[in-house]
């Protein structure tokens, strides 16, 4: 472990050298980001999963960083040019693209002007005429001309592209130039000439002009997608005068030698034609590296949100994939989320059956008690409600219905995995299953599909694909384990999910549950998975409810097992009675400090323990409110400004969010009616899934575009 990186790290992120040591420790011996947020946080100093990976995240930067620095040191002191001051700068430097420009003069370059001057023999001339002696140009140039530079002019022409190569390259001069365009530069764009637009989804960016560092992430996303698809020219622009200006003062140091002239030609030249462009392209990329980043992030913040929804326990539901020509799939499904009988109905044009539809709907209500449905919010969606909402009063039904977003069910539907699953479905029919069951549980059915395909994101082809599959990849790992798997149900898709779970050992609890039926506690789990670092990793993270132990529902983790066996033992506790009033009264009434003091655990270990036993089986999603379930439509011309709603939040970007009223399309929030405090993103007041009210503050149905508000007017 380098103890030096270790020290950088402390003072970037602003976290204790020790708890860095400790984290990058306990990830080496192949501990998982769940499992120290969750039982190692006496160690960490009670670090969450986002700090964990940041410290990892860090820590790989900087070992890259000081492995490039060591090499670059390496690559520069065998040509013997490494000095004092070189090594200075290259363990200075924060970044790699800071090791970069100082390694750049020193790398074998491509073929360019100046290397093709070089090889003419005017590199000795290039170095006299950056000391700006005072001679004329003749003066300078005349023992380098030859059959290759027959005049002077050749000669002095050749030699400043040496120096426009020199004057590029130098580290301090990139530096200078980089932090004024950053700062001072703007972005245009323009729209181009027979660009197509039928939409105009960029008009804005038509003619459009914006500083540099007020440039948002969705700006930028959305101005170099409308320049790929060739709607519209996107550059970034500097006062051109301030940089010469600059280099005027730090390269011409003898303003009165004859060879003044060349030398600001040479300046331009550098900056015309090397620096401007390569400067350019550099802040081009780290804009997008930036934007991607934040919507990253922001996709990430969405999916964490979404697959904290909370299941509705307990019910009967009918999925129902809506669609015109070829029918509404219908899917009754236990509470379990068990097929119970599929069906298809034509309420909608072209067949527009619709007593038939009504009748084939109320059988299956009635068979099976269903009670709430879930309609996709598909083509169709709202011509599918409105059938619904019409049959709940017809009939006066004792049922709910509510939107759910089907992003995502046409992939899993046709994915080797629903194939599997339901072998003698349609592809429809596997839809409304996937339907009805993200309404009963969204976390086990959202887990196997593609997070890039839940459609809660912005420009989501336009950010880093591997980063983005990283940031989803570990959300889903965060949420599952968070909330914890029944292992005598799971899914092979959320176990792979599960902290310390690979392949080869999701298959061998797959094949066992196959063959024995159920597994009956975590100690038989052990014997399963046959590898003690793969149970400790995954044993807390998995539940296992009516089994031989009542603590294996809970959170603590089995290696705890035998203190928390003695506490209750020593204190005549009934662990039976985990998650009732009498363990609540039990367990308040034990001291804290003498427990602690007692049984040799630290403070953290105690208030997991004791939270576990008070409250049982430990679902965050408990805390959140239950979706909207409603039995009549909305339409535009239902509304009033000033009206007050109920909504849910369906996505969150960074100029607003988007929520479900009940219209065929979702309202939206724009940040500035969010508060009338300033705040910078919408995701400091709303998250996705958030149950808010709403008030109407704009209405246009020219459009069919509703606008809301979270201030009442």
């Amino acid at each position: 472990m380098n103890e030096d990186v270790i020290s950088k790290v402390s003072k970037k992120i602003n976290k204790a050298e020790y708890q860095i040591k400790n984290v990058i420790n306990l990830l080496s011996e192949g501990a998982t980001i769940p499992f120290i947020a969750r039982y190692r946080k006496e160690v960490t100093g009670n670090l969450n999963e986002e700090e964990l990976r940041e410290i990892a995240t860090e820590y790989n930067y900087a070992v890259n960083l000081q492995a490039r620095k060591d090499d670059v040191k390496r690559l520069i002191a065998e040509k013997g040019m490494l000095t004092p001051e070189l090594i200075k700068a290259i363990d200075e430097a924060t970044k790699l693209s800071e090791v970069e420009d100082i390694y750049t003069p020193f790398k074998e370059k491509r073929k360019t002007k100046g290397t093709e001057a070089i090889k003419m023999g005017l590199e000795p001339l290039a170095k006299i005429i950056m000391m700006l002696p005072n001679k004329t140009r003749e003066e300078v140039a005349e023992d380098y001309l030859n059959e290759q530079v027959k005049t002077v002019d050749d000669a002095m022409l050749h030699a400043g592209y040496i120096i426009a190569d020199w004057i590029s390259d130098k580290p301090k001069y990139r530096k200078y130039i980089r932090n004024y365009y950053w700062y001072n530069g703007v972005v245009r764009g323009k729209i181009k000439k027979n660009a197509e637009d039928p939409n105009k989804v960029y008009e804005i960016y038509y003619d459009f002009e914006q500083k540099i560092t007020n440039m948002k992430p969705h700006q930028t996303l959305a101005i170099a997608r409308a320049e790929k698809e060739k709607v519209i020219t996107y550059n970034l622009s500097v006062d051109s005068k301030k940089v010469l200006e600059y280099l005027h003062n730090e390269v011409i140091g003898n303003k009165k030698s004859p060879l003044v002239s060349d030398m600001e030609n040479y300046i331009e030249d550098a900056w015309k034609r090397l620096l401007e462009p390569s400067l350019e392209r550099d802040i081009k990329n780290e804009l997008y590296d930036k934007a991607s980043e934040f919507g990253i992030n922001e996709f990430g913040n969405n999916l964490e949100n979404l697959l904290l929804t909370p299941p509705i326990k307990g019910q009967v539901v009918m999925g129902f994939d809506p669609a015109f020509r070829t029918g509404c799939k219908l899917a009754a499904l236990s509470p379990t989320g068990e097929v119970l009988e599929i069906g298809v109905i034509y309420p909608h044009e072209p067949k527009k059956e619709v007593d038939m539809a009504e009748k084939i709907m109320l059988a299956l209500i009635q068979k099976h008690g269903i009670k709430i449905i879930a309609i996709g919010n598909g083509t169709a969606s709202r011509e599918s409600e409105a059938f619904v909402a019409n049959l709940i009063k017809k009939y006066n039904l004792d049922v709910k219905y509510v939107i759910v977003s089907e992003a995502g069910a046409s992939v899993y539907s046709a994915s080797p995995l629903a194939k599997k699953e339901f072998p003698d479905y349609s592809v429809e029919q596997r839809s409304a299953v996937s339907i009805g069951r993200r309404l009963q549980d969204t976390l086990s059915e959202l887990v196997k599909i593609d997070p890039k395909s839940i459609g809660v994101g912005l420009y989501q082809h336009d950010l880093k694909q591997k980063e983005l599959d990283e940031e989803l990849g570990f959300v889903v790992s965060k949420v599952v384990n968070k909330v914890g798997v029944d292992l005598n149900n799971a899914s092979e898709s959320i176990l792979s999910y599960v902290s310390g779970l690979s392949k080869s050992i999701i298959k061998k609890i797959l094949d066992y549950r196959k063959k024995n039926g159920v597994i009956k506690s975590r100690e038989e789990l052990k014997v399963v998975e046959n590898n003690a670092k793969a149970f400790e990793q995954s044993a807390g993270f998995l539940r296992i409810f009516d089994g031989d132990n009542p603590l294996d529902k809970t959170n603590i983790h089995p290696e705890d097992y035998a203190v928390v066996s003695k506490i209750l033992a020593d204190n005549n506790i009934d662990v039976a009675k985990v998650g009732t009033d009498y363990m609540k009264e039990k367990i308040d009434a034990l001291n804290k400090s003498e427990v602690m003091n007692k049984y040799d655990i630290s403070e953290e270990k105690w208030d997991l323990i004791k939270n576990n036993l008070v409250n049982g089986v430990i679902d965050p999603r408990d805390e959140i409110k239950q979706m909207t379930l409603r039995s009549d439509i909305l339409t535009i011309d239902d509304l009033e400004l000033g009206m007050s709603l109920e909504g849910t939040v369906r996505n969150v970007t960074a100029f607003g969010a988007f929520v479900d009223i009940g219209l065929h399309d979702d309202a939206l929030v724009h940040i500035s009616k969010m508060s009338k405090d300033f705040i910078s993103h919408p995701s400091e007041i709303l998250k996705v899934g958030d149950i808010i009210n709403v008030y109407i503050c704009g209405i246009e149905k020219e459009k069919n575009r509703v606008s809301l508000s979270l201030i009442a007017e």
